[in-house]
């Protein structure tokens, strides 16, 4: 009878392998490296980096994500940081700088209990209990209720977001487009509320003019021109038809072979043709459109009908594009124009009209009803600027839906972590609980530093602060301005974050600390291959077993 073979790990030469103490170590000094990477770019008085690809393409940012994705790293506790900056931008949208410089810290200040030979496993269950008191704390001491109707707190704290941006010189500007667009997007349907920013807020950046200029559109904008030069291309109050089906003659599926025996056969061919897209052309006329978008195909002959009926046509839209039109316009896309009747017909747009920015021909369709769907149109001096702009709105886009579904602040400027970190401090817990308390002061830490301030001189103060207030009002709300470097009240000084983004932060960065730490090996190894690629032959085993 056959028995399968175990599997047998096969340590050959070309296996690394490396175990225990060594590891942890090294593992925390790879997220060290990668958080002193990134550690420059926290902050209003942030610095930007310049990164170059293999293509010779150059991108410009202080977007923690941004940049981690474009750098290439070797090392397995590296690759893990890198993907938390990942997680956290599509989670929450921001905070993704701050989550690699804490988790870097958390993994830091670990490295002295390892060397006092303080198991691993006691490390973590410090960390996971200070986590759990980390967030119970933000979310009943710290944080305070915002009111969602009150445009002018709202305003504020998205201010605050895009402050430490490359768009900060613009933050008013940029604060009302990210405000306007998460309004226009949100949909409130039987007490639930959905807010989907990548499907329906479409950014379109258009290089010249200045960003000024930048505006969110009560409507759709597209980049095309209509299908022939005659078709009207200003039309007010546009009745607009939404297709996801060619006008033109059905080619045949699969390889598809005619025989045809004399020119009249041709010539019946033809006709047939025509006919299929004359049908095609009167369904649509019938419903009495001004606009037909289409997501396939418009052939000439079906131009030319739907001209002499003083149709405009445009064609080959991407799927995104016309649903997020049927949202803005209330049309509904059809798939077979014989299917078509007047409730598809979108009536909820004033103005359809084809206008050149720059080298381009843009369809507008704005001046819309009640559009539950945006195009926030960027215009910069320069490719690179637009592209920073983007990444810093996707942001502050992101902090407003936050805010409109969790609508709870914290204190930014390091004074939520000082809060925290004097919370835990309060505990009177020794070991890695206490060192998760000095973590947290890396973020006042670094803020301090990015703007030139006596980094030891200032914390100090800003903890005494924090000390003394805890002992007599509960937790504090003083913090370090980015620009100066000086003690300030943040409740005065308007500057607060999301709750949802700092949670996430923390429970991010405790968590990625806690999983690089739980391990003692890495093991890394190519197997030898049989004659026939097939795997380790029993000789390669033996011999592999024998090493």
């Amino acid at each position: 009878m056959y028995a399968p073979q175990q599997p047998i790990l096969i340590l050959s030469k070309n296996t690394k392998r490396e175990s225990g103490r060594k590891v942890q170590l090294e593992n925390i000094n790879a997220g060290k490296t990668i958080a002193d990477l990134i550690r420059t770019c926290l902050g209003p008085q942030a610095m930007m980096k310049m990164l170059m690809d293999p293509m010779g393409g150059i991108v410009m940012t202080n977007d923690g994500n941004a940049i981690l994705r474009e750098i290439t790293v070797q090392h397995p506790a590296a690759k893990s940081m890198i993907e938390i900056a990942r997680t956290q931008d599509e989670e929450v949208g921001d905070g993704t700088t701050s989550v690699i410089v804490l988790a870097g810290e958390m993994l830091s200040v670990a490295e002295q209990f390892l060397q006092q030979q303080i198991h691993p496993t006691v490390i973590i269950r410090a960390y996971r209990e200070a986590l759990e008191d980390m967030v119970r704390i933000l979310q009943d001491d710290v944080s305070i209720e915002l009111d969602r109707t009150d445009k002018k707190k709202l305003a504020e704290v998205v201010k605050s977001c895009v402050g430490t941006k490359f768009v900060g010189r613009w933050s008013d500007l940029a604060v009302r487009i990210a405000l306007d667009a998460v309004e226009t997007v949100s949909l409130i349907e039987n007490g639930r509320t959905e807010i989907d920013i990548k499907k329906y807020a479409k950014v379109e950046k258009i290089p010249g003019g200045s960003i000024d200029d930048s505006c969110v559109l009560r409507g759709i904008m597209l980049n095309k021109d209509v299908t022939h030069p005659k078709m009207r291309r200003y039309i007010e109050k546009p009745r607009i038809v939404l297709l996801d089906c060619p006008l033109e003659y059905k080619k045949g599926e699969s390889q598809t072979n005619v025989e045809i025996v004399g020119d009249q056969d041709f010539t019946k061919l033809l006709q047939i043709e025509e006919e299929h897209v004359a049908r095609l052309c009167a369904d649509i006329i019938a419903v009495k459109p001004d606009v037909v978008f289409t997501e396939k195909g418009v052939s000439d002959l079906a131009q030319h009908f739907l001209l002499k009926a003083g149709i405009t046509a445009i064609r080959r839209l991407r799927k995104s594009d016309n649903n997020r039109l049927a949202r803005a316009c209330g049309a509904t896309i059809v798939n077979r124009t014989e299917e078509l009747t007047e409730k598809d017909v979108g009536t909820g747009a004033g103005l359809f009209e084809i206008k050149k920015l720059g080298d381009e021909y843009f369809c507008f369709v704005t001046e819309c009803e009640d559009p539950k769907a945006c195009t926030i149109l960027l215009r910069g001096a320069s490719k690179d600027v637009l592209n920073e702009t983007e990444r810093n709105l996707q942001d502050a886009l992101h902090v407003a839906r936050n805010l409109m579904l969790d609508p709870k602040l914290l204190p930014g400027g390091g004074a939520v972590e000082m809060a925290v970190s004097q919370a835990l401090t309060n505990k009177q817990i020794q070991g890695p609980y206490r060192a998760v308390a000095q973590a947290l002061e890396i973020i006042p830490r670094t803020l301090a530093q990015n703007c030139g301030a006596n980094t030891i001189r200032t914390l100090t103060a800003l903890r005494a602060k924090h000390a003394s207030h805890a002992a007599t009002d509960g937790p504090c709300t003083w913090g370090i301005d980015g620009e100066t470097g000086q003690l300030v009240d943040m409740k005065e000084k308007n500057i607060w974050e999301p709750l949802s983004v700092k949670l996430q932060v923390y429970k991010t960065a405790v968590e990625t600390a806690i999983l690089l730490l739980r391990i003692d090996d890495i093991v890394s190894g190519s197997k030898k291959k049989n004659d026939d690629g097939t795997g380790p032959s029993p000789a390669a085993a033996a011999a592999g077993m024998g090493e």
